[in-house]
């Protein structure tokens, strides 16, 4: 580079290139030596695209040894090193639709191909886990390696012949002939149950736990003693191949479907798609299904399928022309954890929670997330001020997975469960057997506030108005002292609130009134009963169809209702053998509270399912209220989620639909109106 062309780049983005590639040295060193990654694999892809977008305008900065022209990071000095004949390359990476789009465009542009012609191509999940490359010879398995830096591996043929689904003799089906000489390329992986199994058992021992199972796959394949590799439960999915000789391969998909043939094992969910719009659909499918694997994928990888196009596009340095890794959102990232704090929830259970840095993960900005309770946080060690994983997969509430104690000053702060209350000062108590500490003080304001946002919440007694803000506002009032009370007040009362004129107060009191006329399980699910979701409490009220019966009925005919455990059937037996509930039962009856019939699940049904589909509800409905269509949905089997994502398979539309509509659009889901929808559960217009 000419001196006059060094002074046009900035100093601060010659700096900037310089810092960045020392961050990502530093952090391939930690995830592909030491299998111990300080940062997510979204900070360390956003890294990495912004290394890659300087050097793109810049490219007199780029060198051969910036980690943009390299795969991984070079072999462990403990593992002897083995050369890949043909290059272990990575795959650029595409998070968004466009940029799929856009790598089509490029693959025609390539090859002189009209806009509007179609590529075949070959999808399959992108697997979680460590590309590994294995020899066989004549048939027998000589050498096993990892991926290393993509030129040269680790030798870890030991470790590789204890995986019980790596064949050590190939096997040929039928007239197919066995190749001489057969590279293949694959992904080791280990199952989430695996995992979970297995991190349980080093906590048990004391040991660290592993961050997510490509992490655990990782450390298992590169030990030193096999022994140890041979003890975890490590699987194997094949995806390409390297060097044959005898036997020539004319596509991706010839090789994903003759490899199986010579036993080895190729994922079941592969597929060959006629055209990039394709792949793409093949990708939402696959976002949708990501939960219920039993496996961890972060995306898909597309293929072209013609492996004459393959030599025709060649490769860049670090990546080939003809493959595309199109990502999920992660589920996973770092944050710090800036305070621990304490809630008191409607049962009386205190459970720690973690105040975070804000930070993006599945799509959603998280803020907080559970710590579960003071045994978690001793036994994962988190501190306040420590930097941590968090995870949030689906709908499932954020909890931190680890602690990244490389990260920590010296000024991270233990965390202490108080000995009392926080809202009303009682002593906690903790029970023999159990992880909770609990504040005993049925009167304690926050069980109180609590339970009132829980009882007139649209799945409870749906009473419309009374939210947050006047649930504290009526028992710092001392207008409520237990639930039955809201029973009790009149107009006035209500004009005693901040912010309530005489509209708001009639509004809330006719509410109120309104919710007097209820169905039993909704009644039953109200008051809070440790165990007793909406299930449970429909359960009940269809088996003894009244509330006196249920109040007599003994341990063992709890326990004999279908669907109610021993746990939940103690916890209900419990609480109607309290006598300051059944004073409360009585207020509930004295006030004129009535039940209707309900319809059992059957009567609703009425032969319709909706088993395995989940429903987004967005604006109002004419026919019922959104809480009611959520029940009439799970009636039928299925499911309701309050956020859009890929995993939704219909968006129901009613009048001025809110932003939910416009993410629906975006991602292409399924919209039906009001009557489509009736017309699914079986009701008419």
């Amino acid at each position: 580079m000419a001196a006059d062309e060094k002074k046009t780049i900035p100093p601060e983005v010659i700096e900037r290139v310089n810092q960045l590639r020392k961050e990502i040295e530093y952090h391939n060193y930690r995830y592909y030596v030491l299998d111990s990654p300080v940062i997510s694999d979204a900070e360390y892809d956003a890294l990495m695209r912004e290394l890659k977008e300087l050097e793109a305008k810049y490219p007199e900065l780029i060198t051969p040894d910036s980690p943009t022209q390299r795969v991984g990071y070079p072999p462990a000095k403990e593992f002897r090193q083995v050369p890949h004949y043909i290059p272990m390359l990575s795959l650029d990476d595409a998070f968004s639709e466009k940029e799929v789009l856009e790598f089509d465009k490029r693959i025609k542009r390539f090859l002189n191909l009209p806009k509007d012609a179609e590529i075949e191509y070959t999808v399959e999940p992108k697997m979680d886990g460590v590309a590994v490359e294995v020899v066989y010879e004549n048939g027998s398995l000589t050498v096993g390696s990892t991926r290393g830096d993509g030129y040269t591996g680790e030798d870890v043929t030991n470790n590789i012949k204890t995986i019980k689904s790596i064949p050590l003799r190939l096997f040929s089906e039928g007239d197919l002939p066995l190749p001489q000489l057969l590279e293949a390329r694959g992904e080791v992986f280990m199952r989430k149950e695996d995992f979970k199994k297995l991190n349980e058992e080093r906590l048990s021992k004391g040991e660290p736990p592993f961050a997510n199972p490509r992490n655990a796959a990782a450390g298992s394949l590169r030990q030193l003693d096999p022994n140890v590799t041979a003890k975890r439960p490590l699987d194997v999915f094949f995806y390409g191949v390297g060097r044959v000789e005898g036997y020539e391969f004319k596509s991706q998909w010839e090789i994903l479907t003759t490899l199986p043939k010579w036993g080895l094992k190729v994922n079941p969910m592969v597929r060959k798609v006629k055209n990039i719009h394709e792949a793409i659909a093949y990708h939402h499918e696959m976002e949708r299904k990501r939960e219920e694997l039993p496996y961890e994928i972060d995306g898909i990888v597309i293929k072209v399928n013609d492996l004459s196009l393959w030599e025709k596009l060649g490769t860049k340095a670090r990546s080939p022309r003809y493959a595309l890794a199109y990502k999920f959102p992660p589920t996973q990232v770092t944050t710090q954890v800036l305070d621990i704090i304490v809630q008191v929830g409607r049962t009386g259970a205190v459970t720690p929670v973690a105040i975070l840095k804000p930070v993006q993960v599945g799509g959603v900005v998280v803020s907080r997330a559970t710590l579960h309770n003071e045994d978690e946080i001793r036994r994962k060690d988190i501190r306040i001020g420590d930097w941590v994983l968090v995870q949030r997969a689906g709908d499932v509430i954020p909890e931190v997975v680890m602690v990244i104690k490389e990260r920590r000053t010296g000024n991270e702060k233990p965390f202490k469960m108080p000995e009392k209350c926080p809202v009303c000062g009682s002593k906690l108590i903790r029970k023999p057997g159990e992880a909770v500490w609990r504040c005993p003080n049925k009167g304690c304001y926050g069980q109180l506030v609590r339970h009132l946002i829980h009882f007139a919440s649209r799945a409870a007694m749906d009473i419309e108005g009374l939210g947050t803000k006047v649930a504290q506002a009526l028992v710092d009032a001392g207008l409520v002292q237990d639930i039955a009370d809201l029973y009790y007040l009149k107009v006035e009362d209500f004009l005693q609130l901040p912010g309530f004129a005489l509209k708001k107060a009639r509004n809330l009191y006719e509410a109120i009134q309104r919710s007097k006329k209820t169905t039993l399980s909704r009644f039953l699910y109200a008051l809070g009963i440790r165990h007793v979701g909406e299930v449970t409490a429909q359960l009940l009220a269809q088996h003894f169809k009244n509330l006196e019966t249920i109040k007599k009925a003994s341990l063992t005919d709890l326990m004999s209702v279908p669907g109610i455990g021993p746990e939940a059937a103690r916890a209900i037996w419990e609480w109607f053998r309290n006598e300051r509930n059944l004073q409360t039962l009585e207020k509930f009856r004295k006030a004129g509270l009535t039940f209707e019939e309900e319809k059992t699940v059957e009567e609703v049904a009425e032969g319709k399912n909706l088993a395995g589909l989940t429903f987004v509800f967005t604006g109002a409905l004419k026919s019922m209220s959104r809480e009611e269509a959520k029940r009439k949905v799970q009636a039928l089997g299925g499911r309701v989620t309050s956020s859009v994502s890929r995993n939704v398979d219909y968006v129901v539309v009613g009048e001025n639909p809110g932003s939910k509509y416009d993410r629906a659009r975006a991602l292409g889901l399924k919209i039906i109106n009001e009557e489509e929808f009736l017309h699914m559960i079986g009701e008419k217009p």
